[in-house]
C-alpha cells in the first residue's frame, strides 16, 4: 500500500451515495410497504427470544504460530465484534484467529504472533479503544470483522463507518496493514424471518458498502463476506451454524478465512500473485461503482489503484476488484467418527 499519510479523506457524501446505492435490488420497496406495520417489532422480538445469549467468552487465540519456522515473527492483531472474537466455537485452533495466524505463518514460512482485541457485543463506536491497546504489540497487520452489531442496532451506516475509518486511519498511520471482512449477511440468519429478514438483508448490504468505500478511501483492503456462508448455510444448517443459530460454526469460520487469507497475504505483499477468477465483474472501476458491486457479491476483494498513474477518476478514486481463489475451503471436513473440527491444512 501506499504511504499512510497520501491517503485522501473519506467523502461522506460518497458513503451515504453508495448505501443509497446498495439498496438497489434489495426489496426495498417491500420493505418500505412492511416496515410502518407491527410485523416487524413482533419478529424482532421473537429473534431475540430465538437467540440465545452469550453465555462464555469464546477461546483465547493469542500466541504464536509457527514457531519452528525461521526468521522474526509477523505480528498480527484481530480487532472487531464476537465473529472476530471467535464466539461460537470451543476450540482455540477453530477460531477465526487461529487460522488466519496458522495459514499465514505456513504461506510466510516464518512465525505470527497473534493478539486478540475483539470484544464479543462490539460496535464499530468500541473500536477506538480495541486500536489504541493493539498499538502497543506495534502490529504489521490488523483485520477487522465489524457490523453485524451496528446493524441489528440500527446503527446508521454514516455513524458507524466514521468509526471503523477512525480505526483503519490511525492503523495505517502507524505503519499497519488493514484488512476488513465488511458487514455479513444478516438476512442469512434463520432465527430472522421474512419480511425482517428482507430488511437485514438490505441494511447488511448499505453497511458493507458503506465500509468498503470509506475504508479503501483510509489506505486499507477489503473482503466482502456478504452472502458468503448463505447458501452453505441455508443447505446445512446443523453444521455451518454454531449452537445458538447465529453465528458460524468452526466450520463456518474455516469458509470465512479462506476468503480473508489471500487479501491478508496480498496486503503483505507476500506469495506467488494467484490468478484471480476470471469473471465479467472483475477489474477497475470507480470506488463506489466497486463497492457497490463487492457488497453484492460475497468474496470479492476491493483495493485502491491507479489509471494512467493517477488515483481518482471522474467517478471517484479508482479501485480494483478481485475475486482471488480461497484458500482451505476444500479443507473442511465431511462429517465422520474422527472429523469434530475443521483442517487447517488447506490453509498452508
Amino acid at each position: 500500500m501506499g504511504d499512510a499519510g497520501s491517503v485522501a479523506p473519506v467523502g461522506w457524501r460518497d458513503v451515504r451515495r453508495i448505501a443509497r446505492l446498495a439498496a438497489i435490488g434489495t426489496g426495498a420497496t417491500v420493505a418500505a410497504t412492511v416496515a410502518t406495520g407491527g410485523v416487524l417489532l413482533g419478529q424482532a422480538r421473537q429473534a431475540r427470544r430465538t437467540i440465545p445469549m452469550a453465555e462464555a467468552p469464546p477461546p483465547r487465540c493469542d500466541g504464536e504460530y509457527g514457531t519452528k519456522l525461521p526468521g522474526p515473527p509477523v505480528t498480527m492483531v484481530i480487532l472487531g465484534d464476537s465473529s472476530a472474537a471467535g464466539y461460537g466455537v470451543f476450540r482455540r485452533r477453530e477460531t477465526p484467529g487461529a487460522l488466519l495466524a496458522t495459514g499465514l505463518s505456513r504461506r510466510l514460512h516464518r512465525p505470527v504472533r497473534l493478539r486478540r482485541f475483539a470484544v464479543v457485543g462490539a460496535l464499530s463506536a468500541g473500536l477506538k479503544p480495541q486500536v489504541e491497546a493493539a498499538l502497543e504489540v506495534e502490529p504489521e497487520v490488523a483485520v477487522i470483522l465489524i457490523g453485524g452489531n451496528d446493524v441489528t442496532n440500527r446503527t446508521s451506516p454514516p455513524v458507524a463507518v466514521r468509526y471503523l475509518v477512525d480505526a483503519v486511519r490511525t492503523l495505517r498511520a502507524a505503519g499497519c496493514e488493514v484488512v476488513v471482512g465488511t458487514c455479513p449477511d444478516l438476512g442469512a440468519i434463520q432465527p430472522i424471518r421474512p419480511p425482517l429478514r428482507w430488511l437485514a438483508r438490505r441494511w447488511s448490504r448499505q453497511l458493507a458498502a458503506a465500509q468498503t468505500v470509506a475504508v479503501v478511501e483510509a489506505g486499507g483492503w477489503t473482503v466482502s463476506l456478504g452472502n458468503l456462508l448463505g447458501p452453505r448455510f441455508a443447505a446445512e444448517p446443523a453444521r455451518m451454524f454454531a449452537w445458538d443459530r447465529f453465528h458460524p460454526s468452526a466450520e463456518g469460520y474455516a469458509v470465512a478465512a479462506a476468503a480473508l487469507l489471500p487479501t491478508l497475504l496480498a496486503a503483505l505483499g507476500a506469495g506467488p500473485e494467484r490468478r484471480p477468477l476470471l469473471v465479467a465483474r472483475e477489474g477497475v472501476r470507480s470506488l463506489p461503482e466497486a463497492a457497490h458491486e463487492a457488497a453484492r457479491h460475497a468474496g470479492t476483494e476491493v483495493s485502491g489503484t491507479q489509471v494512467r498513474g493517477r488515483d481518482h477518476g471522474p467517478g471517484g478514486r479508482w479501485a480494483q476488484l478481485r475475486r482471488r481463489a480461497f484458500f482451505g475451503v476444500g479443507a473442511v471436513p465431511q462429517p465422520g467418527p474422527t472429523a469434530d473440527s475443521p483442517t487447517l491444512e488447506g490453509l498452508a
